[in-house]
Parts: structure tokens; sequence; C-alpha cells
């Protein structure tokens, strides 16, 4: 996702060009210069030592340094959204990942497999093996649901900004709901390829229908995200 949050981010800047073009130019060469030194440095680092996060994330500095240089602080305020938007670009740590990715496989895997035993089915679960019928399927990495977390975060406040929410408590619940959301999400993703796996084969489990519950999952992520804010609505 990561091209496609850059693109919408300078969609953003793009329509701000007015507001831009209209600020009374105040540079800012010594915080600018040091920002700009900075975030190259950062990108040279990352780019000799193969960290992409750090060779990602240096252009937002270098995109900053620059309105401090042109325009100064006023254009820096102008742009904060579109710049904060691109941490959404920027890879997740290594170390980060495979911290958060066992618990959430497993507690993902756990929810499924009580939903479905629950609606009668013969499912059992041994840590993130699921053994329904006669098949087996083990709960993937992409399962586990971070990245589609951190997806969701970025649409939930893309959605936040377009809609113009002036509440700060009504912006912030509904960025913190997003996450059990995006949770529910992956448990109905999951069950959906344990439900198609045992009624249609693993062929069918694994071929089309595995691409398209990726797809379903944001649209039942995005479809509850609607129905949470007209509820948060109602308290702010």
């Amino acid at each position: 996702h990561g091209p496609i949050i850059l693109a919408v981010s300078l969609w953003l800047m793009h329509g701000r060009r007015d507001a831009f073009a209209a600020l009374r130019a105040d540079p800012q060469p010594l915080l600018g210069g040091v920002l700009l030194a900075l975030s190259l440095t950062l990108y040279v680092l990352g780019r000799s030592q193969g960290i992409i996060m750090f060779e990602v994330g240096s252009q937002i500095g270098v995109i900053s340094a620059l309105l401090l240089l042109f325009k100064g602080l006023a254009a820096l305020r102008l742009a904060l959204f579109p710049l904060f938007f691109m941490i959404f670009m920027v890879p997740l740590p290594g170390a980060l990942v495979a911290a958060v990715t066992t618990p959430l496989k497993s507690a993902v895997s756990a929810v499924a497999t009580w939903a479905l035993y629950a609606l009668g089915y013969p499912i059992a679960r041994t840590g993130v093996m699921l053994t329904v019928g006669q098949y087996q399927l083990l709960v993937a990495d992409a399962c586990a649901g971070l990245n589609s977390m951190f997806t969701l975060e970025a649409l939930g406040l893309l959605y936040m900004n377009l809609v113009g929410y002036t509440s700060l408590a009504r912006n912030v619940t509904l960025a913190i709901l997003i996450i059990p959301i995006s949770f529910f999400a992956n448990v109905i993703r999951v069950m959906i390829l344990v439900l198609v796996t045992y009624h249609f084969g693993d062929e069918a489990g694994q071929g089309f229908i595995h691409g398209a519950a990726g797809m379903v999952l944001f649209v039942v992520a995005l479809t509850l995200m609607l129905i949470v804010d007209r509820i948060v609505g109602v308290f702010f």
C-alpha cells in the first residue's frame, strides 16, 4: 500500500496548492537546512545499509525541509496532515512485526475457532493450526492482521480528514476503534476461508477465494467503520 499512500499524500498536497501560493514567503534557512542535512544523512544510511524504513521515512523530512526553506513554518503547518499521512508508507520495523504477529495470529485463530464451533462446525485448534473436518489449515502471518490494521488506520484517518470532523475526541475515539474493527474483519476473513475449505475442498480455499477474502476483509472493515462512526457521532 506504500505507493498508494504516497499518491494520496501528494493529492492532498495538490489540493492545498492555492493556499500554499497565497502564503507569504518566510524562509527558515537554519531550521530547514539542518532538517534537510539530517534527512539526507538518514537516506544515505538507509540506502547503504539496506534499511528501507530509514530510506523511505527520510523523504518525509526532505519534503518538510524544502517547505521550510522556501515558504517557512506556515507552509509546514499547512502540510501537516499530508506529511503525517506519509508515515503509513514507511514499512513497519521487522522486530515489531515479529513481536506482534504471533499473539495476533493466536487471537484471530482462537476467536474464529470459537465462533465456528458455536455454529456447530467440527473444528479444533492447536496453536495457529485449525483442523476442520478432514482438513488442516495454518493461519499465516498475513492473516494476523497487523498490515491490514496499519492500512485501515490510514484509511480511517484519511476518511476523518476528508469529512472534516473538528471534534478531537471523536477523531481519537474512531482512530482507536479501528484497531478492534480490523481484528474482527480478520476473524471474518479466516472464518470464510475455513468454511470454503470445509464445504468445497482445499483447492477452493487456496484458489481465487483466498485472494478474494482479502477484499472482503476491507469491505467488512470499512462498512463497520462507517457504522461505528455513526454511533460515535451520537456522543460527539
